[in-house]
């Protein structure tokens, strides 16, 4: 399937590893022209080398916080000066720390809301402006299963990316006559570094060992296995793509069958 990627410029957020990475390479396999970001430099250097070997195509690579606004800008502003527009901006963050509600405080509340939510409203704020003037944008961002089913030990991510929900569902109406697409994915148990945090905070809370953790969840799962970043990366260039234009407003996730709700 020729998705229609080809030449379109992509802004992925949080790319140095996990599923930032894949669906940077995805996109990149796909044709498109790749951004991204990552706090640790060298962490992104290795994923710069590893999408252009994989695809041909070297992204460009930003050190940057997202948590923070200036860094936004600047990632922003140089995928700007080098591609000359974002026609695609996939929003991700690394997950705030797992734990009960009473580890957590007012500090830890702030900096997962930066990291969250305002990460997620600065990005789109700065990437806006142009796919109006184009009359054409996607617009994905990486939440969580827990938007519509809560998990254990993650009450900031929780309540943050149910926020980022609300949010995407308000934006996706406002630009729906523009020809911008605003969706979620929602990642269920993945194997990724993010795993092996849960697994330490459910091994504090409950004593139970790492293996233990991995053989409950692989047990909640319908599919009976973790997802691998790839399968979350195949559905967000869908919805990035132009065979995607009358999907909008929507949450899917990617879970094996985690979530029991109907909607």
């Amino acid at each position: 399937m020729d998705l229609g990627l080809d030449g379109k410029v992509a802004l992925v957020a949080a790319a140095s590893r996990g599923l930032g990475r894949a669906i940077a390479t995805e996109l990149s396999a796909e044709g498109a022209q790749v951004s991204i970001c990552a706090r640790d430099a060298q962490s992104l250097e290795r994923a710069q080398a590893e999408i252009e070997a994989r695809t041909g195509r070297q992204p460009l690579a930003v050190t940057a916080d997202v948590a923070r606004p200036d860094d936004v800008a600047r990632f922003v502003d140089a995928t700007l000066a080098r591609f000359g527009r974002i026609d695609i901006l996939v929003t991700n963050a690394g997950g705030p720390p797992a734990g009960p509600f009473e580890s957590h405080d007012a500090a830890a509340w702030e900096s997962a809301f930066r990291l969250t939510l305002a990460s997620a409203v600065e990005l789109a704020r700065r990437v806006l402006p142009g796919m109006r003037d184009r009359r054409w944008g996607r617009i994905v961002n990486v939440t969580s299963i827990a938007v519509k089913q809560p998990v254990d030990y993650l009450i900031l991510s929780n309540s943050l990316r149910a926020a980022v929900t609300g949010f995407a569902r308000t934006l996706a109406t406002e630009v729906a006559p523009l020809g911008i697409t605003v969706n979620n994915v929602l990642p269920g148990y993945t194997r990724t570094e993010r795993m092996e945090a849960l697994a330490a905070a459910r091994a504090r809370g409950e004593g139970l060992s790492r293996e233990a953790a991995f053989a409950d969840w692989e047990k909640q799962i319908p599919a009976r296995r973790l997802g691998e970043p790839e399968e979350l990366a195949a559905l967000t260039a869908f919805l990035a793509s132009e065979r995607a234009a009358y999907i909008t407003a929507q949450s899917i996730a990617v879970d094996g069958g985690w979530i029991r709700s109907l909607y």
